[in-house]
């Protein structure tokens, strides 16, 4: 068993990626009962109760471990998380924006372990060093949330990473099936995480309209949108497209990260465009997540 599924406990090193406040204990516990790893996206949650009503909800579900992910500076919950999480047993949570230094003290005091993720090779050293036990490493294929600074690819990055550390890695951008899988492993990586291939899976939680976004959407179908101090890689559309043509909009200004949530609910993708990763160019059809994982892995 490699180090990644000693922490993990899942039966195949395969994370489910948190999206925003995208949680569904029927996706979580589908997830781990293909046997990957199931993931709440606790980033931007502050409400103990409702956490605790979802945990249940998994556990009424699967017996099988699942974790977390918390967005360390944008939630000053983080440690009442941690603990409402340890009281039900979960053993791994994933972290992600912010310094791992102020939350892995708290987490290696409850007895858990930790994977941070990371978009840089600078970063990825500063967080094992900072007592992080694992490494999501997320190239510039990924969606989601994204550094203004020039980024690599997974080709790049993965050994990079993997030469310099000695804690496991997860690889995370880019990968929807079992090719993806392969060459991260060959990279270096133990294991993968993956966001828009679950995303867009029949058990998601996602809208139609965001699933048929991805599933339209062609090669080179998403670019970045600036956020002011942070990019978020999207799937582009003609609003969107409009926008970017017109010299006289800031596009920074034109979109607004508070909007996200309520238009990635309801499918108005002029208000915010859907995120998705670059990979999103390869998925072609709804599959259940065990089709997903099974194929991965074969």
């Amino acid at each position: 068993m490699s180090d990644l599924l000693t922490i993990l406990g899942s039966r195949y090193p395969v994370i489910q990626g948190p999206i925003g406040e995208l949680n569904s204990p029927e996706m979580v516990a589908a997830v781990c009962e293909a046997g990957g790893f199931g993931v709440l996206a606790l980033g931007f949650t502050r409400d103990l109760e409702a956490i605790r009503k979802m945990i249940t909800d998994i556990r009424g579900l699967t017996d099988k471990p699942f974790g977390a992910n918390l967005m360390i500076a944008m939630n000053p919950a983080n440690e009442q998380i941690l603990e409402v999480l340890a009281e039900a047993g979960v053993k791994t949570v994933t972290t992600s924006a912010g310094s791992p230094k102020k939350i892995y003290p708290k987490i290696h005091e409850l007895g858990m372990k930790g994977l941070h993720v990371v978009l840089d090779f600078s970063f990825a050293v500063k967080a094992a060093d900072a007592g992080a036990d694992g490494l999501v490493v997320s190239g510039c294929e990924s969606g989601g949330l994204r550094t203004p600074s020039p980024e690599s690819s997974n080709m790049v990055l993965i050994p990079l990473v993997c030469d310099h550390v000695t804690v496991p890695v997860a690889a995370a951008g880019g990968i929807a099936d079992s090719r993806g899988y392969r060459a991260a492993l060959a990279l270096g990586a133990q294991g993968v995480q993956l966001g828009t291939r679950f995303l867009s899976a029949a058990e998601s939680p996602a809208s139609e309209a965001w699933k048929q976004e991805i599933l339209n959407c062609p090669d080179g179908g998403t670019t970045l949108l600036p956020l002011g101090g942070m990019n978020v890689r999207i799937i582009n559309n003609p609003r969107l497209a409009e926008k970017m043509n017109d010299p006289d909009i800031d596009l920074s200004q034109a979109y607004n990260m508070v909007n996200m949530g309520k238009a990635w609910r309801s499918g108005d993708f002029d208000l915010f465009p859907a995120g998705g990763g670059q990979v999103s160019a390869s998925i072609t059809e709804i599959r259940s997540v065990k089709d997903i994982i099974d194929e991965m892995v074969s």
